[in-house]
């Protein structure tokens, strides 16, 4: 079955643009299209996409408040990828606590639209890599504990990347005097699951994963799913940050 996907923007040449892009794409469809977040929100109703492409900034509802009534209503399962030309923060993260699946700026390849669309229609979510970057910092400076982050390259952008030491991915540990913030939920995970939840927050792929954990990629599934219901996340990405977050990892030199 084709990825059903709804194109919001409030300008119609870009628009125009990405339903040409999806729609010259095997297995996505544009059933239709928005001009601003309160048309968004009932074209959701009438159409049932699997997908939103969502712009940020809008006249009228603006695309954050469309992505929280989009992501809160039960009787929707779309996902919502925000597309924006403008790389702040304040966007990224008003994004992810809105709900939204992904994060991807408009000067991103055509390539790389059509694979984000494919990302978030399995079920998985994804931020541009720059943009992953700028999470990790932006966590890093709330936290003085983290040392500068290297380049982290999510699962959906990323390159085969040859194994990894056994030493790259594993706990921080442990500095005389400095404190991670607390989860009582890190302490129901299993190690297995502890392991997972290290190797997503290194934005590895669950292929990945399963070779380097010398298991099936049904298991890591299995464990990616596990983790986030114990931790109460909504998926990949959250899990990144909130590992950052409570020190299960630092960002790498």
């Amino acid at each position: 079955m084709s990825i059903r996907v709804l194109v919001v923007d409030d300008q119609s040449l870009v628009r125009g643009g990405f339903r040409t892009i999806l729609d010259s794409e095997d297995g996505i469809e544009v059933v239709g299209e928005a001009a601003n977040g309160e048309e968004a929100v009932a074209a959701v109703a009438a159409l049932a996409p699997d997908v939103v492409c969502m712009d940020v900034q809008m006249p009228g509802m603006d695309g954050l408040e469309a992505t929280r009534r989009i992501t809160a209503d039960e009787a929707s399962a779309a996902a919502v990828l925000v597309l924006t030309t403008f790389n702040r923060e304040d966007y990224l993260f008003a994004a992810l606590e809105a709900g939204a699946s992904g994060f991807l700026l408009k000067n991103s390849s055509p390539e790389q639209l059509i694979d984000a669309v494919q990302v978030v229609a399995r079920g998985d979510a994804l931020l541009s890599p720059d943009v992953t970057r700028r999470v990790i910092e932006a966590v890093a400076r709330r936290n003085p504990s983290t040392e500068p982050p290297g380049p982290v390259v999510p699962p959906a952008l990323e390159a085969p990347t040859p194994p990894m030491r056994p030493s790259a991915v594993g706990r921080a540990p442990a500095e005389p005097g400095v404190e991670h913030p607390r989860s009582a939920a890190l302490d129901t995970l299993t190690e297995r699951e502890r392991e997972v939840l290290e190797h997503l927050a290194a934005g590895i792929s669950n292929a990945e994963i399963a070779e380097r954990l010398w298991v099936g990629e049904a298991t890591v599934k299995t464990h990616v799913s596990k983790v986030l219901m114990k931790l109460g996340l909504r998926d990949r990405v959250h899990a990144v940050v909130y590992a950052y977050e409570h020190g299960v990892v630092r960002p790498r030199r």
